[in-house]
């Protein structure tokens, strides 16, 4: 039977904390959700006040009451409100997921589409994101004597390169003759424990040899291969030659050999604050009782420190001094320069382990670890108590002590060369990297200069922190350094991250966070993107997070972040479009109304424009090229609006045009059929002016009583057909100017967008099928058009497209200045903070 121990229970327990921690973030708006809420309100507000104001008019102007409320409220509700919007915008962000799918980004909320336009920081992990978490070793040092006095002795390091840059076990080891292996009992000790400390396998699979478990123990599992390999002699023996060279089995045999050798008895599991991992062996022949090994990997600094002996590659064992030991921390240092991930072996043999080395099978070791009797007796060296929470990784840290040091390997995970270039594209556009990552502080640095987080000589003295120094400061401290640079966290817990996230959001940022881990599932539900790995994230990580990496790629962040800076564009594009629109419709209503006009446009004609008309062009809009540009521009603010003063001045400009032109052929035709301006703008008293207006009028079937010009459906809807035509052709030809919000028609063609040519045409094909088709015509109130009258509507449509030219010449210059002015404010706080960084002067 198996017997266990509970000490915890749910919400005392580490899972039980994730989930509490979990459920307490918050997360606010996306910028996009809050610029449409407010824009709503405000609309809702403006509509409210100009109906109220066209009712007032109405009646001071003795119209009619019931007239008066259809013109005021209804059809003034009816422009300004942007009916296609939320179509349009659910539309367009569905379609963005859909190809950012296709990029190896797997969106669960539309709105962070948008968010992740205005990103001004991203918080990256290092391993398998910056790097491609493909570990090698690359290089294996053992110990030797060195030629000093015997009163203060000194080492000299064995440093061997490794070829290979794979998972296939084959490579040439430096100054590694025939039979060295097996002539070094250190060497096949360091083996060994490679070997059997690992918990991963290598297995080879259509053509190429791919890991099984965790990076780091691959690499050393075919860290052993090749040095088996390595050896030719060896290679000829009965027990290692291979008649048919079976690849699979070249993937395995000399860690088959050495694991063949023990028999495991307990295994000791990696945490994050001993960061080693150990297992309890005994010989698999079970010879004479208390022959038990503890064969531990780790951090090397972390292992080294609690070895108070080293084993020399010629067997012999010494202790070690506190200048071996400035030696050892010295070359850990440099390896992880290189960059190298530095892993140290250490054994324990059985006279040091107590009741642990004696016993014999993996049922006693069990019973041993869970007896709070011995946790009592081992811990009492560290006078802790056995029901501290954490008590079994001190217990696990108190049996690896006292051990000797073996040797140690390098293993490098090579950046990502697409993820260089993709920080380089940050930095262009503004946008910052925070690297956060277990690793040491001269790894992470080195690997920081490779993909260009830190320049190759860059001070790096106030951006490149371990997690305990930089939460130690003062938080007005932490607060001004999180402000401006890229910044380097490293022996960083994962409870660091969501700390991060609170202070970059106190200072107005809006992060993108990356986590793989169930302990990061807090950050990533609190971050404004909250990004999970797929490769190597859990399922607690991606549920909490807004998007998830298919390939777990830096490069592919920078990707998604660019789409939404376009996505961004195009929505504010269409959402535009859609608003100028609304206000040329009401501006027409509303100064048809002040100069006492008869209504240009029905209720059902505005409907038709909101509905149809708008609709499919705005909708085109969304798939708008991307700006070659885009990334070299600085994240917008995070509270400035979709609508800018400058476009909502724009727009109003535009806006009052389009009035101006639906009015201005309305009155046209009235004009030209003699009606005089005075007459038109009094309709209302039509009744009072006898049979002279009907003599001044010179067309053929001219009504005897003058108010019919102005009521009857077979007379008004000729101005009604003009005006609807000049308001639908205007906003088809404002949509075809609208490819680009900045960029004029000479450098970004409307064909460049083919939607929007079909997005174009077929609204103006169903305009047409209303002029001309009688049925739709009757029930729209209108009547076809002549070719001239068509000409009239092209001459009051065209202009419009010069002013949009004038206008957008006039914000490029606008928001060229804005840019070079935040440009140089950026650069100037960079150069303060590097002057910050400089030693000070001797005198």
């Amino acid at each position: 039977g198996c017997f266990a121990m509970a000490i915890r229970t749910g919400d005392d327990t580490l899972i039980g904390t994730m989930v509490e921690m979990t459920g307490d973030v918050g997360k606010s708006a996306s910028t996009l959700k809050a610029d449409i809420e407010y824009f709503v309100k405000v609309l809702t507000i403006f509509a409210l006040f100009q109906a109220a104001l066209v009712f007032i008019v109405g009646i001071a102007r003795g119209l009619d009451p019931i007239q008066v409320f259809v013109q005021g409220f209804v059809v003034i509700m009816i422009g300004n409100v942007p009916q296609g919007l939320p179509t349009t915008v659910t539309a367009c962000l569905f379609i963005v997921a859909e190809s950012m799918g296709r990029q190896n980004v797997f969106v669960k909320k539309l709105d962070v589409i948008e968010t992740l336009g205005s990103c001004t920081l991203i918080c990256t992990d290092k391993t398998g994101t910056l790097t491609t978490n493909k570990m090698t070793v690359t290089s294996l040092v053992t110990l030797k004597k060195a030629l000093t006095s015997a009163a203060n002795p000194t080492i000299d390091f064995i440093d061997r390169s490794i070829e290979g840059v794979t998972y296939a076990p084959f490579g040439e080891i430096s100054s590694f003759p025939s039979q060295t292996l097996f002539k070094s009992d250190t060497l096949q000790l360091l083996a060994t424990i490679c070997a059997n400390c690992n918990e991963a396998s290598i297995e080879y699979r259509d053509g190429v040899y791919e890991r099984v478990g965790e990076p780091t123990e691959a690499a050393l599992k075919v860290l052993v291969e090749k040095m088996g390999s390595a050896d030719g002699a060896l290679l000829e023996t009965s027990e290692f030659a291979l008649d048919d060279n079976d690849p699979a089995v070249l993937a395995t045999r000399f860690n088959d050999y050495f694991t063949s050798k023990y028999r495991c008895l307990s295994i000791l599991e990696f945490n994050r604050d001993r960061k080693s991992m150990s297992v309890l062996m005994a010989p698999a022949s079970r010879t004479k009782k208390g022959s038990n090994i503890l064969l531990v990997k780790g951090a090397s600094e972390m292992v080294a420190a609690r070895c108070k002996r080293i084993q020399l590659e010629d067997g012999t064992i010494v202790p070690i001094t506190p200048e071996i030991r400035k030696q050892l921390l010295a070359k850990f240092d440099e390896m992880a320069r290189t960059p190298l991930r530095c892993l140290a072996m250490a054994y324990k043999t059985a006279d040091s382990l107590g009741e642990l080395g004696v016993v014999n099978t993996p049922e006693e070791a069990a019973d041993l670890l869970a007896d709070p009797a011995y946790h009592r007796a081992v811990l009492a060296a560290l006078q802790t108590h056995s029901q501290s929470q954490y008590y079994s990784q001190s217990l696990y840290a108190q049996i690896e002590s006292d051990m000797i040091l073996v040797g140690f390997c390098g293993i490098k995970d090579p950046a990502r060369p697409e993820a260089a270039e993709a920080i380089l594209k940050c930095r262009k556009a503004g946008i910052r990297v925070m690297m956060i990552t277990g690793d040491s502080k001269e790894t992470a640095v080195a690997i920081a200069r490779d993909v260009n987080i830190f320049g190759k000589d860059e001070n790096v003295q106030n951006n490149a922190f371990t997690g305990r120094e930089f939460f130690a400061l003062p938080p007005n401290v932490q607060l001004e350094l999180l402000k401006r640079g890229n910044k380097v966290f490293c022996r960083a817990e994962p409870s660091d991250k969501q700390k991060l996230i609170s202070m970059l959001e106190q200072l107005e940022e809006i992060p993108a966070m990356t986590g793989d881990g169930v302990n990061d599932a807090p950050a990533l539900q609190q971050a404004a993107i909250g990004i999970a790995m797929g490769i190597t994230g859990t399922e607690v990580a991606k549920g909490a997070a807004d998007m998830i990496l298919a390939d777990d790629n830096f490069a592919t962040i920078v990707t998604a972040v660019e789409e939404g800076r376009n996505i961004y564009a195009n929505m504010q594009t269409f959402i535009c479009f859609l608003i100028s629109c609304n206000i040329g419709e009401i501006v027409t209503i509303f100064f048809a109304t002040l100069l006492g006009l008869p209504e240009p446009l029905t209720p059902m004609h505005l409907l038709w424009v909101n509905l149809v008309t708008d609709g499919p062009p705005a909708t085109a809009l969304g798939f708008n090229p991307s700006d070659p540009a885009i990334m070299t521009h600085l994240p917008r603010p995070r509270h400035e609006s979709i609508l800018s003063p400058w476009l909502l001045t724009r727009y109003v400009i535009t806006g009052l045009y389009v009035g101006f032109a639906t009015i201005g052929i309305f009155v046209w035709w009235y004009l030209d059929k003699g009606v005089s301006f005075q007459q038109l703008s009094h309709w209302a008293e039509c009744g009072t002016w006898g049979d002279a207006f009907a003599h001044s009028a010179e067309a053929p079937n001219w009504p005897k009583q003058p108010c019919d010009i102005f009521s009857a459906m077979r007379l008004k809807a000729k101005p009604q057909s003009l005006s609807l035509s000049v308001l639908v052709t205007i906003e088809m030809l404002k949509a075809l100017s609208a490819v680009s919000l900045d960029s004029s028609l000479l450098r970004v063609q409307p064909w460049q967008n083919g939607w929007l040519l079909l997005g174009v045409a077929v609204p103006f094909a169903l305009h047409l099928l209303v002029l001309y088709c009688a049925p739709l015509a009757k029930l729209f109130g209108l009547l076809p058009l002549t070719k001239a009258e068509w000409i009239m509507v092209l001459k009051f449509s065209l202009p419009i497209v010069i002013l949009e030219e004038i206008l957008k010449t006039v914000g490029r210059h606008f928001k060229d200045l804005k840019q070079l002015a935040m440009t140089k404010l950026k650069e100037a706080q960079e150069e303060i903070q590097h002057l910050s960084s400089l030693p000070p002067p001797l005198f």
